[in-house]
């Protein structure tokens, strides 16, 4: 069988760097709040290029900080109106509505299956404060055009990192903190110079980042992160997330218990380093899956052709000798269509290949938000209908990537 994703596999990859952490966290004693979490914040900071790293529970509770925050600070107040993606998982929505803001669900592109921002001007009300933009499955979503829109209304931009920690878009604004090198890749690979560009998590205002088990920087159990260079969001934040404390046993805010331990940090600042190496694997079987599945009932994911490219990096070549990169992509799902989704599924199963599905059911079809269940989202409707994912992580072996393309193009 080949497996959906081992995570077994990529966890034993980092061993025994992984138990010596664990280890060095124990022998210390101290679980909380300590230098494990003080040393991630800055490492990660510096890497996505945001002046402020704040480490919490998960990366719903970092969406529910951003906004949590905002409304204590009062740039967002209850009642107010943050546009989101309709195809996105519900944790987008659920941060969203936790905080008694109304969500106003916007269609996707039906290529990328990111948000359409030629939609979003449209849906700008005088409530609107903030737009939440989310890099599904690993993919960019960005433009000059939203930047625009967002001036031209005065409105937020949240990312929604989870799933592209590490994604790459070419710079409209000069930055330096945390960009003078991108680790583990040599700078005579990349076309452009590094003060050209910008990783997701540093584009918008703030941003909530998971490290799930099962995402491409992952964890060992729920943990998750908010960047952003604005101070003053970042110490509310820091707060909140702390029982609304900045002093211990003196509480300004309504607070939460949010935090990042230190066992989990210890796990990510030896996961990190390696993260780019990761993303560029993944991108390689992207790339001969993209050029190599030829079977009509298949309809491919496509990438935003106006992002970066980048050279093949020679020292993590594999036999599939893939073509350049587009780096606004790391991949984290590999996600197909088709009309025969739940036969192809089961096809799969029956080829020893595991094939999931994200997401079956649309958040405003969900009992959950059965207020929204009468919206008429059809772009929405057909890809949750159609979507199947493909194996795709950095374990996988050459072997594998063939097996699965093989299986597809099997198809009938």
């Amino acid at each position: 069988m080949i497996k959906f994703l081992d995570i077994q596999k990529i966890t034993v990859s980092f061993e025994p760097e992984l138990s010596l952490a664990i280890d060095r966290v124990v022998k210390r004693g101290w679980f909380l709040l300590g230098e494990e979490v003080s040393a991630f914040e800055k490492e990660y900071a510096a890497y996505i290029g945001s002046k402020h790293c704040i480490g919490v529970a998960n990366g719903l509770d970092a969406l529910r900080l951003i906004l949590k925050a905002y409304i204590e600070m009062g740039v967002i107040k209850e009642e107010d109106e943050v546009i989101v993606p309709a195809n996105t998982y519900i944790a987008s929505i659920l941060a969203i509505t936790d905080n008694r803001l109304k969500p106003v669900l916007i269609e996707p592109d039906i290529n990328t299956y990111n948000l359409d921002i030629s939609l979003i001007e449209q849906h700008i009300t005088s409530r609107t404060r903030a737009i939440m933009v989310v890099h599904l499955y690993g993919q960019a979503c960005w433009s000059a055009q939203l930047e625009e829109i967002a001036k031209k209304y005065n409105l937020k931009i949240i990312e929604d990192n989870a799933q592209a920690a590490g994604a790459i878009v070419q710079s409209s604004r000069f930055k330096v903190q945390g960009l003078s090198s991108i680790p583990n890749l040599e700078p005579e690979t990349w076309k452009l110079k590094p003060e050209t560009y910008e990783r997701t998590g540093s584009l918008g205002h703030a941003a909530g980042h998971s490290f799930y088990p099962g995402k491409n920087l992952g964890a060992l159990g729920d943990s998750g992160a908010v960047t952003t260079s604005d101070d003053e969001l970042a110490a509310v934040i820091r707060a909140i997330a702390n029982y609304g404390s900045s002093k211990k046993y003196v509480n300004e805010f309504k607070g939460l218990n949010s935090r990042l331990d230190e066992i989990q940090a210890a796990i990510l600042r030896v996961k990190l380093p390696r993260l780019d190496a990761d993303n560029q694997r993944r991108r390689e079987i992207a790339q001969y899956y993209l050029n190599n599945i030829k079977n009509p009932n298949i309809i491919l994911p496509q990438i935003n052709g106006t992002e970066l490219s980048a050279q093949s990096l020679e020292q993590n070549l594999s036999i599939l000798h893939p073509e350049p990169y587009a780096l606004s992509h790391i991949w984290h799902l590999f996600v197909i269509r088709t009309l025969h989704r739940d036969r192809l599924q089961q096809y799969l199963a029956d080829y020893g290949v595991q094939a999931l599905i994200h997401y079956p059911i649309p958040p405003h079809k969900q009992q959950a938000y059965k207020e929204l269940n009468n919206l008429n989202l059809p772009r929405t409707e057909k890809i949750h209908r159609e979507v199947l994912s493909l194996p795709i992580n950095q374990v996988m072996s050459d072997k594998e990537v063939f097996e699965v393309a093989e299986a597809i193009n099997d198809f009938r």
